[in-house]
Formats: structure tokens, C-alpha cells, sequence
């Protein structure tokens, strides 16, 4: 999910509960410019005529955006997409306490769940290369909501947790297999709704900036769209964070999810409401419209020809998979370049160094007693926490080079992340910090540095991107992006299994900790890759950007 809290340096404990997979910002993904701004400013207001507006005070809390409909409807996408969160204190401990998961089993697990998040992409070549009944945009999204719903009722009602048996009983699920088959195959469903449901968002606000620009609009507004969508995920998972936690101490896991489920209809109603006109296919290569002039235009992110007729889009391609192939054929050509490929391979290897994070969940919860409510009042800190690290990145470091900040934020995690090594021994009693000052402590130190260095590898993402496939190549580098987390993960899940870290021996736990986070440092011997692409600021970026320099 994601993509805001899964950042290269969250090793504090409290990142594999609150982690999701980056999506990007939550925001969509245009233009170089638009890429770098969306996820390091908060976009100012930029209309001068809300005397226009019917509501000037409602267009003003929507950064300058006229409210609309279709307006509204990308804002509540967002919003679930961030309260959604909701659910994810209650699948940590689905998992550990229903399913009865160890450490590295846990951590495996969740590197499987993450999987959806691999593969946007696809999804983007399904919605603009296959309407569903005409639409592009709002099937995708009813069936994003559909099956969002299904899964999380799965997990609520169904087999996957521990329902009540015929007898009036708990089912024991950890001894039914197909218990267990069902319920990652729930988790994993639920996780494909929410990145489908973000990949078709984007592909909107793609095309309402693009219109904007079209129609010679103020600039400024693709910004503010951009950051409504960025602030409406942020509300939505700051308002879920710590009722996460709170209503794990009133409820089972099984009925959060059943309270999470309805979430994903609001997806599919809001849809409803996204200003998209049918598509009608066309054999005719090109079809002239009523006025005698051709209406071709490209539609977002695809290469599909279409015309205005009748008010009616008609789709002038009869072979939808050759848009795709186009796609795929430009995106390899962009892949061919060295000063593409070498910065994205630094990227992976630099996301996808291992973590202790499954083994601390268990020390926390296990060892020290942290509760739900507990971890539910982290999650809320560490969401806070990573907004306050946007904004020190957009203060202080947006004149500093890529480069530069990558290092130095990687070389001051290891001390960092190391300080968890007092926790883990106990000797913060010794020193008279109690346990859960030190860990909300580390967790919010951990989580501004974490945002201050995962914003310069939104830029730098940015930047890669070549005109033309700028959409597509954007949503590649971030699957790419959660591929390499998924792989840290799973790195971490074999040492945890090969240290022999389980729910009750910590003995080696120590060890993990300090082989997780000196290993983050090797990616740093081909930060050269960077040379060229990564020694220019976001600053400098951005101002050659408007004098049309590059």
C-alpha cells in the first residue's frame, strides 16, 4: 500500500507493522517538475478567483481545486487508501497470534503481501489497454472496490480467521491448511485492490493535469491536485493510526477487518462520480468527426487513438495489446540507457539491504509486553513523525545534491538503528529511560530520517523518466522500488530463520539488529552510479525545468 512509511532507513521496530509499499506519494505521476514537487512541498494556493467559486472556503481547503464531483471522488480514493491502515495492526496480528508465525515466517509472509504492489505496471496496461463496459477509469475502480470488499469479508467472515464452527467454537486455523491458504490469498486480494485502485487514481489526476496544461490553466493547479491527493491519503492514515491499535483491545482482529471492509465500497461508490465518458469501439483506423475535422488525441499514459463522436470517446485501435507493446518497447529502450539503468540498480540495492524488523515486532510484544493500543500510539508518532521529516527535507535539503543526502542519511542510520542494541539488552533500565520513551524516542528519530531520504529517491526516479513515458516509467521504477523492499524482507526473514531468532529465544537477536544495519552501507560503494543524474538538487532540478534548460 503504498509507498509514504516504507522508506530505506525504517529499522526502528515499528516498520514492519506501519510499513506499506510505496506507491509514490499517493499521488499521480505526470512530469519531471510535477514528480519532483508533488512529494516535497505543500502546494501554496494558487487561485486568484475563488470569488468565482460558488463555496469560496471550500475551494481554498482544496488547495485552489474547484471542488467537483470527479474532484471529490480522487479525494476519497485517496483518503481510503491512507485509513486503510486501519487494517493493518489487526493482519500483524492475524498472523502472529491467530496463525501462530514465528519471526521469520511472519517476515516472509508479509514480503508475499507486498507482491501486488511489484507489478503496477500491469494494472496501468489493463485499464488503458482493456475497458471494461466502455470505461477505463471507473470499472477498474467498482472492481477495485469489489474485491476489496470480498477479501476483507473473507478475512472478517470467512475461513481465513478462525470464524465460529458448527459447534458454537473458534476454529483452531493454525492446524487447517486451507484456513491458512485462504487467508493469505485474502491479504493478497485485498493488497491488489488498493494498488489497483492507486494505479487507476494516478492515471486520473495524469490526465486532469495534462488537460490542465491543455487548456492553458494555471500551472500551479496540477501542484495543488497533486498535493490534495498526498494530503487526503495523509489524513486518512493519520486518522487510522492509532485505532489500529485501540480497537485491538476491544475487538478481535476478525472484526476490525469486517469494519476495514466497508472502506473499499466507498471506492467503488465515489467512482460513480469520476467525469469519464464511454469508450465505443471502432474498426476504422481514424474516423472523422461531425465537424469534418479528425479528433485523434492520446489518452493519459496509453497511445491509444481516440476521437471525439457524439459525446462519445471512440477508440480508433482494434488491437488493444500493440499499445501495449509500444509501452513495453519504449520502456526497454529507456532501460538500454546506462544513465537509466545504473541509477535504478543502485536504487534496489540500496532498498533491498535486509531487516530485523519481524524479529523486533516479537521482542516488542513478547518480551517487553507492548500491547496493541501500545503499537496503534506508534503508528500515529511515526505517522507525524514522517510529515515532520517532508517538511525538514523541503527546508533544509532541497538544495543539497541527491547524491549527497543519500550517502549521509544512509551513514547516519547504522549509528542510529544500533542504538536499538540498548533495548534489546535491556541497558536503557540501567540508564533510566523507560522502555516506551525509548522506543517512541527511535522510532520518531528513525522515521524523520527515513522520509529525509526516501523523498531524494522520488526525485531522482523523477528525473530518470524521459519525456513521453514519463507515467509508465514512473509506476515501473516504483514496482522496481517495492520489488527491492520485498527482497529486503525476505533477506531478513532467511537470516532471522538461520540465526535461529524465534517468538521466544532472543539470544540472537543482537546479531540480526547489527547485520541488517551495517549492511545498509554496501549499497554505498556504487553510489558513483549517481554521477551525473544524482549531483544536481531538487532546487536545481526544478529551475532548469522552468527555463526550459533540459
Amino acid at each position: 500500500e503504498s509507498d509514504l512509511e516504507d522508506s530505506q532507513l525504517s529499522s526502528s521496530p515499528l516498520s514492519l507493522i506501519d510499513a506499506a509499499p510505496t506507491n509514490g506519494s499517493n499521488g499521480a505521476k505526470v512530469t519531471q517538475d510535477d514528480l519532483v514537487k508533488d512529494m516535497t512541498s505543500s502546494s501554496e494556493d494558487s487561485s486568484d478567483d475563488d470569488s468565482n467559486s460558488s463555496n469560496p472556503l471550500l475551494k481554498k481547503l482544496f488547495l485552489g481545486i474547484e471542488p467537483t464531483p470527479d474532484i471529490l471522488a480522487i479525494a476519497t480514493i485517496y483518503f481510503v487508501e491512507g485509513a486503510l491502515g486501519l487494517a493493518r495492526l489487526a493482519q500483524t496480528f492475524l498472523l502472529k497470534d491467530d496463525l501462530h508465525l514465528g519471526p521469520a515466517e511472519m517476515s516472509a509472509t508479509l514480503g508475499v503481501l507486498a507482491l501486488p504492489w511489484t507489478i503496477k505496471p500491469l494494472y496501468g496496461f489493463l485499464s488503458d489497454g482493456f475497458p471494461i463496459f466502455g470505461y477505463r477509469r471507473r470499472s477498474y475502480l467498482v472492481l477495485a472496490g469489489i474485491i476489496g470488499f470480498l477479501s476483507y469479508s473473507s478475512l472478517a467472515y470467512g475461513l481465513g480467521v478462525g470464524g465460529p464452527d458448527a459447534s458454537g467454537g473458534t476454529t483452531d486455523i493454525s492446524s487447517n491448511s486451507m484456513a491458512l491458504t485462504v487467508t493469505v490469498i485474502s491479504l493478497l486480494l485485498s493488497s491488489a485492490s488498493i494498488a489497483l485502485a492507486d494505479v487507476v487514481a494516478d492515471g486520473i489526476v495524469v490526465q486532469k493535469t495534462r488537460d490542465a496544461a491543455a487548456n492553458g490553466d494555471d500551472p500551479a493547479i496540477a501542484g495543488g491536485l497533486q498535493s490534495l491527493c498526498w494530503g487526503s491519503a495523509s489524513i486518512g492514515a493519520l486518522i487510522s493510526a492509532y485505532f489500529s491499535g485501540s480497537l485491538l483491545e476491544t475487538m478481535t482482529p476478525r472484526e476490525v477487518f469486517g469494519i476495514a471492509s466497508v472502506l473499499p465500497l466507498a471506492v467503488g461508490g465515489m467512482s460513480l462520480l469520476i467525469d469519464e465518458q464511454p469508450i465505443r469501439k471502432n474498426k476504422k483506423k481514424a474516423v472523422m468527426g461531425t465537424n469534418g475535422s479528425n479528433g485523434i488525441a492520446q489518452n493519459g499514459s496509453n497511445a491509444i487513438a481516440e476521437l471525439s463522436l457524439n459525446g462519445e470517446v471512440v477508440d480508433t485501435d482494434d488491437d488493444p495489446v500493440s499499445s501495449i507493446r509500444e509501452q513495453i518497447s519504449a520502456l526497454w529502450e529507456a532501460f538500454r540507457q546506462p544513465s537509466i539503468w545504473r541509477p535504478i540498480l543502485f536504487l534496489f540495492l540500496w532498498k533491498a539491504t535486509p531487516t530485523s524488523d519481524g524479529a523486533m515486532l516479537y521482542f516488542l510484544t513478547d518480551d517487553i509486553g507492548f500491547g496493541p493500543e501500545f503499537l496503534g500510539r506508534m503508528r500515529l508518532v511515526t505517522a507525524a513523525s514522517s510529515l515532520l521529516g517532508v517538511w525538514l527535507y523541503n527546508q533544509y535539503l532541497r538544495r543539497v545534491a541527491i547524491k549527497d543526502v543519500l550517502l549521509w542519511t544512509s551513514i547516519a542510520s547504522v549509528p542510529l538503528g544500533l542504538t536499538q542494541l540498548l533495548l534489546i539488552s535491556h541497558y536503557n533500565r540501567e540508564l533510566g529511560i523507560p522502555d516506551g520513551a525509548f522506543v517512541f524516542g527511535d522510532d520518531v528519530v528513525l522515521s524523520i530520517l527515513g522520509e529525509m531520504a526516501f523523498l531524494p529517491t522520488l526525485v531522482l526516479a523523477a528525473r530518470l523518466c524521459p519525456p513521453g513515458i514519463e507515467a509508465v516509467l514512473f509506476a515501473t521504477l516504483m514496482s522496481i522500488y517495492n520489488g527491492a523492499s520485498t527482497v529486503g524482507t525476505e533477506i531478513g526473514a532467511a537470516l532471522t530463520k538461520v540465526l535461529g531468532v524465534t517468538e521466544t529465544d532472543f539470544s540472537n537477536l543482537a546479531l540480526l539488529t547489527i547485520i541488517c544495519n551495517v549492511s545498509s552501507l554496501l549499497p554505498l560503494v556504487f553510489i558513483g552510479w549517481l554521477d551525473g543524474v544524482g549531483d544536481e538538487s531538487q532546487e536545481e532540478m526544478e529551475a532548469k525545468q522552468m527555463n526550459g534548460n533540459e
